[in-house]
């Protein structure tokens, strides 16, 4: 199991089920998952729930962190973006080789215009493509991983995605004791 924190960061705007879902399953892995809220503890997702988060992401420290977790949403996306502690955590956990996970909107909205995703292959939700010819944007695909890298597809694919996460950041056997323990897939 990798040490450190995974941090979700939940701007205004995002998707209810695309933060839900990981912050769930990681923590059910036993991993230390703090929320993040960009600019306020208190942040209202695109469908009206509001989260009460554990801290804002500009008092997240990059040396402590293991993962980064980015969910879409509208305008979520383009909060996230917008937001310079929030860049500034993402390029320095990649750099750190930290794992950089964001599923919907958030690959394209966020992660492909800082280069995180040049050369690898990822997705999004469909349509969002930004047309980079560097960036191997998967048609079909529910989750991507790439070397430090985790992407996913919309709202459906949560689960892949936080699993995912998990599997990169516990191993197999832990996943699997995860879909055990939550009847997944039956």
């Amino acid at each position: 199991m990798k040490k450190g924190k995974v941090v979700v960061v939940l701007a205004n705007g995002f998707e209810e089920i695309e933060a839900i879902t990981p912050i769930d399953v990681l923590r059910r892995a036993d991993l230390d998952v703090a929320v993040a809220g960009v600019g306020s503890l208190d942040v209202t997702g695109a469908h009206g729930m509001v989260i009460r988060c554990d801290c804002e992401v500009s008092s997240v420290l990059a040396c402590d962190v293991c993962a980064v977790v980015l969910p879409g949403g509208m305008p979520g996306a383009v909060n996230l973006h917008q937001n310079a502690a929030v860049n500034d955590l993402i390029l320095s956990a990649f750099k750190a080789h930290s794992l950089v996970c964001a599923i919907c909107a958030s690959p394209a909205v966020v992660l492909a215009p800082l280069g995180v995703l040049a050369g690898k292959r990822a997705v999004c939700y469909p349509g969002m493509e930004t047309g980079d010819e560097d960036i191997g944007f998967e048609k079909g695909a529910s989750c991507v991983r790439n070397g430090n890298v985790v992407t996913a597809a919309g709202p459906g694919c949560a689960f892949d995605f936080a699993f995912e996460i998990a599997r990169a950041l516990c191993g197999d056997d832990v996943v699997k004791g995860l879909k055990e323990s939550m009847v997944w897939g039956r």
